[in-house]
């Protein structure tokens, strides 16, 4: 066979341009990222090899080599893990396989432009490419790998600058040897002081010997000990981070730290992370757990459904427990009933923590900003916890400024307030902006702004909150006359069209004459008691999805569900007087569509017939300005 040469695939070359001039200044971490891919590969045998024992034959004691060679210029890193086949090679080291790797390239660019090589390195370990950190410090990068199992040895190489080959190679071992031609500039990785000073900074905490070879000897840099399996108190916090980093192939600091060990009926170790940043594939539809579980500290599966449910998702760490078998497969692990009592114990606690870390509410609005959209998912799927999650949730409000709670919000309830007001839309400046919230504005009642795609759903699900039910605003009806002002509410100051409202009855001939005009476009017409200085607002009706919603749904092409519109007019308002003494003719139906489109507009939807709009608004500034 010859000799393959293959292209990167376009994100990834991007990725390597960034990689060797946006983060020259943090060259240590490619030594860490190699490190912790040769000893995922180590684990994912050991597990292989549970049930197939072949695979370990004659080389059955797991380590990573750091092999310095002063003369060539070369460091070699290897293991004697998994190993990669002829296509593992081509689909993990020329192609990034995952989705939004076009918007992850774009960001990664906009992020090295500004010359910022933490938040880069963070938004690499996010997306898991850790691996090309080698061309950092290497103009040449070898791959010599064979996979266990397979009788045929493979050799990757490329300089980072578009191509890479790929060819047969006979004599490769078992695992996997990265050999790296060193820049000039990098030549102190061969140093062993040098490799020392590194993994004890980066790599102590890898259950496996990292071993530096010397010539004839050989000896192991690391404590080779799983770091969870240690007392709490002989854990230093910069021990713990590193530890983050290699589990979770992360870059940024972890936001919380929870390490529990639970005896009992069951017994188990979690060691689990919040991360500081956001996963890049946080939202991707499959919404997997990364957590790895662990049996009796031997790697079992990174992708253990079950474990923590899916609101969870961004946790990272590790789970190892005694009371499971060795020998147990992937297969085993779904609905298994021991799972899901870790999961229980591991869920409470973390939330518990998370509660915890939320007493400091300028910290924890770095939590809430990050993932609480992914929390928020808990209210509308997990029954037993969703009272727990609600008291985790943060929200915006139309009266005060920054994050609050339920329990703030209840406290400030005016008298004869019942419900929770919420509103939900695209931005908080726009709902801050929607005449739907006046009335509410007007009596001092706060409505709860929510812009978050899963607020539309877990609004329908959520038990009341100390007996208060969550209500919307943009739904038809209401109940504001009962509630009483505050005494600083603007209510307080009586507006001069107040003394002298549009008769009932006028109204009612007004709202039944706009609906003759509007036909089928609305499915009433009524009188607003929410309105305090526009003439109308678009609100659903009391039963179906709110116009918010249809217009989510329309976007991922879901047009089945179609929200049922009510056109409120404001009785008090100038215009809507004016327009109860006139409600025939063309004048008057030319006006009734412009609020109507005037209130389609600020809902965030188009005009039904803009020629028709512009037309009419045309005609009324002639007649204003002539």
């Amino acid at each position: 066979m010859t000799v393959e040469t293959l292209h990167f695939q376009a994100e990834v070359a991007k990725l390597l341009d960034i990689v060797v001039h946006a983060l020259y200044s943090q060259k240590d971490v490619f030594l860490r990222e190699l490190i912790s891919n040769a000893s995922d590969a180590c684990d994912r045998l050991r597990y292989a090899a549970i049930t197939e024992p072949a695979l370990t034959e004659g080389d059955a004691e797991f380590k990573v080599r750091l092999i310095p060679d002063e003369t060539a210029k070369l460091l070699t890193i290897a293991d004697n893990g998994i190993g990669m086949s002829r296509d593992d090679l081509v689909e993990n080291l020329g192609t990034i396989a995952r989705s939004g790797t076009a918007r992850f390239a774009e960001a990664l660019a906009a992020q090295a432009a500004k010359a910022d090589g933490e938040k880069t390195l963070s938004l690499i370990g996010q997306f898991g490419v850790g691996f090309y950190a080698a061309f950092m410090v290497a103009g040449r990068v070898d791959v010599i790998t064979r996979k266990a199992g397979e009788a045929q040895g493979w050799k990757w190489s490329s300089d980072g600058k578009g191509d890479f080959t790929v060819e047969p190679y006979d004599e490769a071992p078992r695992g996997t040897r990265i050999v790296l031609h060193l820049k000039d500039d990098a030549l102190d990785y061969l140093k062993p002081e040098t490799l020392t000073r590194v993994v004890k900074t980066y790599s102590d905490h890898i259950d496996l010997p990292v071993v530096l070879v010397e010539g004839e000897e050989s000896r192991t840099l690391n404590a080779a000990a799983a770091l969870w399996t240690r007392p709490k108190a002989e854990i230093t916090p910069e021990q713990y981070k590193e530890f983050y980093h290699h589990v979770g192939h992360a870059f940024d600091d972890p936001w919380l730290t929870v390490h529990m060990h639970a005896e009992g009926a069951i017994e188990y170790t979690g060691l689990v992370f919040v991360p500081s940043d956001r996963p890049f594939d946080l939202f991707d539809p499959d919404r997997r757990q990364r957590l790895k579980l662990y049996v009796r500290r031997v790697f079992i599966t990174d992708d253990c459904e079950g474990l923590v449910p899916s609101y969870l998702r961004f946790l990272k760490g590790i789970v190892d427990t005694p009371d499971l078998p060795l020998n147990v497969s992937r297969e085993m692990l779904q609905d298994n009933p021991l799972v899901r009592k870790i999961g229980r114990g591991l869920v409470g606690r973390v939330l518990a923590e998370i509660g915890k870390a939320s007493e400091d509410a300028t910290r924890y609005a770095e939590f809430w900003e990050t993932f609480g959209a992914v929390l928020k998912e808990g209210i509308y799927e997990d029954f037993e916890r969703r009272a727990t999650i609600l008291d985790l949730c943060r929200f915006r409000s139309s009266l005060r400024d920054g994050w609050i709670s339920l329990a703030d919000y209840v406290a400030a309830m005016p008298e004869g307030q019942e419900a929770i007001y919420f509103l939900t839309g695209d931005s908080v400046a726009a709902l801050k902006a929607n005449p739907q919230i006046e009335g509410f504005t007007a009596k001092g009642v706060e409505v709860l702004l929510l812009t978050d795609t899963i607020d539309e759903f877990w609004t329908t699900m959520a038990p009341p909150y100390k007996e208060h039910r969550f209500a919307s605003v943009a739904m038809a009806g209401g109940d504001l006359a009962k509630i009483k002002a505050k005494d600083d509410a603007p209510e307080a100051e009586p507006k001069p069209e107040d003394e002298n409202p549009t008769a009932e009855a006028d109204i009612h001939a007004l709202a039944l004459a706009m609906k003759a005009v509007f036909g089928d476009e609305v499915s009433a017409v009524k009188s607003s008691e929410r309105l305090t200085a526009s003439p109308v607002c678009l609100v659903s009706g009391d039963a179906g999805v709110s116009l918010h919603m249809e217009r989510l749904l329309k976007a991922h092409n879901r047009t089945g569900a179609h929200a049922d519109r009510v056109l409120e007019i404001n009785p008090k308002h100038p215009v809507i007087k004016a327009l109860a003494q006139h409600a025939e003719g063309d004048a008057f139906a030319d006006a009734a569509w412009l609020l109507l489109d005037q209130a389609r507009i600020v809902e965030g939807e188009p005009v039904a017939d803009a020629a028709a709009f512009s037309r009419r608004l045309t005609s009324v500034m002639e007649k204003g300005l002539l």
